[in-house]
């Protein structure tokens, strides 16, 4: 079984500020990680390459630097990894990220499955993993919290709000999954050496042959027309004494002085 996990490096959202003045997120000194439900997605990957056998490959795109949280992949045990890196594809949407990514996948080829984590936490738009399946024209399975493999189907179990669902689907597939479905292992010092040792290739936008309308900022329909931190609210804790009548009148002052009501 050929397995692709797609990753991202995101800003610890622990230490995340927004500028003032264009209300981007600050990056510059920030530190970046995976993001946590990509971690979830290759922990995903390697439990069905131990399994059922086969090969796994991790794809990220982004500044060279992103290339950590692929080594990171590779050391928990991924095989090989892609990073997508072009200043062609900056300033991209979701629409203009999956894009690429699906071409990646084109060029690999072979696939059986496709794993994604939900979302993203600097975004959380949920849209870059079933964005990747439409572009390849497969389907799509989301908010997976287990999975399996029956006869070259993938049967997943869905974590919906107010119930579960089973869904068994042909390969290859994508599925994107939650954080319910595992807990990431820690890379091992002896999985950090072999990850040194794993290819590693550096893709462009010709390398993958990417249509330049669809790419970057000219390829991004969508733009956020702005970005703010909503005011911080008084956390204080309240104590209320008296008859229950003046209890609930200071209440409702209180929910009122706060717009809640």
């Amino acid at each position: 079984m050929k397995i692709l996990v797609f990753v991202k490096q995101v800003p610890d959202t622990d230490d995340v500020k927004l500028d003032p003045r264009t209300g981007n997120l600050m990056r510059e000194g920030v530190q970046s990680i995976m993001n946590p439900l990509d971690a979830n997605a290759v922990e995903t990957a390697i439990k069905l390459k131990e399994e059922y056998g086969g090969t796994i490959t991790a794809i990220s795109m982004g500044p060279p630097q992103a290339d950590d949280v692929l080594k990171k992949a590779l050391a928990m045990g991924c095989d090989e990894s892609v990073l997508l890196s072009d200043r062609a594809l900056g300033g991209a949407d979701t629409l203009a990220t999956g894009y690429p990514l699906a071409k990646a996948a084109e060029k690999i080829g072979g696939y059986d499955l496709l794993i994604c984590g939900r979302h993203a936490v600097d975004a959380e738009t949920a849209q870059t993993g079933p964005i990747i399946a439409g572009f390849l024209d497969i389907p799509q399975v989301t908010l997976v919290d287990s999975v399996k493999i029956e006869d070259g189907y993938a049967v997943c179990t869905r974590l919906l709000p107010d119930r579960t669902e089973t869904v068994r689907v042909r390969m290859p597939a994508l599925i994107t999954v939650c954080q319910e479905i595992n807990t990431p292992r820690y890379p091992k010092p002896a999985g950090i050496m072999k990850a040194l040792k794993k290819p590693r290739y550096v893709w462009t936008a010709k390398d993958i042959e990417c249509d330049p309308a669809m790419i970057g900022v000219s390829g991004s329909p969508s733009m956020n027309k702005k970005i703010f931190e909503p005011p911080k609210r008084n956390t204080d804790t309240k104590y209320f004494t008296g008859p229950i009548e003046d209890v609930a009148k200071q209440i409702v002052d209180v929910f009122q002085a706060e717009n809640l009501i």
